[in-house]
């Protein structure tokens, strides 16, 4: 969960002469909102070849060649910070070696104390998506801090926040992770001066009792209307706890996928706030088609909380290998 007020964002930049648009300006206007103070960091991981550094392999040593990598990355993460986006804000940058991209972005984050990393996902080259690449996977997996993942470039408008949650704490979610979903997505429509909704999916219980063949079983109606009373009654109970109004609750049966993009169309939705269990994957909210799609076929952007007592396996200690294509003379 964010802390209530956000004194520090991390803005994780791939490439910092094509950064996003999007990604900056959302993380500017989240600065703006909660007075934070902007790192605008990049992972130093391997060349980039331009005329600045067509030299790189004369260099005599590993510790020259980073040096002068870093120096690079330096210059260029100081044009991207002159952008007017960033005017009346704080805003620092750091290039840093440290690979995989992933863990230098987690450990940059921990030894700053940020309280969210704002990243972005990838165009599609030919479909014209915005998808989840592997490094956005990585950082979901691994991160204990709270990560937003900017898919849309639509502005936050006093936008709707869709809180994702689970009411019966299905896969083996903790029971308190819904209450840390329901206080970042409030947070989140305090700073954009939007409203908080709730949302959550359940299959009817046909699809969930195979009989001996495989086959679904057939099960008396007043079965399937008991178990749709019990799902609204917790997720009622859910939703009076977080306060969420009758009218900003969102309780489908169906499958997941289809349901929470519906309702993200429907409101045109800024952003979806859900929670990620283990370090593994998602295992929340999602049942029967692979997170990964489903999080790819959102149409907003997605921030994604961890529950309080997830411990990251990122090391502390940046990576310090020599690169593979550099070999001292």
């Amino acid at each position: 969960m964010m802390r209530t007020r956000i004194k520090r964002i991390l803005v994780a930049i791939k490439d910092p002469d094509h950064a996003p648009r999007a990604q900056l300006k959302k993380a500017a206007v989240l600065a703006r909102a909660s007075g934070a103070v902007l790192e605008i960091f990049h992972a130093v991981a391997q060349a980039e070849i331009d005329d600045e550094v067509r030299g790189l392999d004369l260099l005599q040593t590993t510790a020259e060649l980073i040096d002068a990598l870093n120096a690079h990355a330096l210059r260029r993460l100081q044009r991207l910070a002159r952008s007017s986006l960033f005017e009346g804000l704080r805003v620092e940058v750091t290039p840093s070696w440290d690979f995989p991209p992933h863990e230098a972005i987690i450990r940059r984050a921990i030894s700053t104390s940020a309280d969210l990393i704002v990243a972005a996902a990838q165009p599609q080259q030919f479909a014209g998506r915005v998808v989840f690449a592997n490094t956005d996977w990585e950082l979901i997996r691994h991160s204990p801090l709270p990560v937003l993942v900017v898919k849309s470039a639509r502005d936050y408008s006093k936008p709707a926040v869709i809180a994702a949650i689970d009411p019966f704490h299905a896969r083996a979610k903790p029971t308190r992770l819904d209450s840390r979903i329901f206080a970042t997505a409030a947070a989140m429509s305090r700073l954009l001066k939007g409203a908080t909704h709730s949302f959550h999916a359940y299959m009817p219980l046909v699809s969930m009792a195979p009989g001996p063949t495989g086959m679904p079983l057939m099960l008396p109606p007043e079965l399937e209307d008991v178990h749709g009373e019990q799902v609204e009654k917790s997720f009622r109970r859910a939703c009076e706890r977080a306060h969420i109004p009758p009218a900003r609750r969102h309780l489908n049966m169906g499958l997941v996928g289809d349901e929470l993009g519906s309702v993200v169309k429907r409101l045109n939705a800024g952003i979806v706030v859900m929670g990620a269990v283990s370090r593994s994957g998602l295992r929340r909210v999602f049942i029967g088609n692979t997170a990964e799609r489903l999080l790819d076929d959102l149409t907003c952007d997605v921030l994604v909380v961890k529950p309080a007592n997830f411990k990251s396996n990122v090391s502390r200690r940046r990576a310090h290998r020599q690169p593979a294509y550099f070999a001292p003379v």
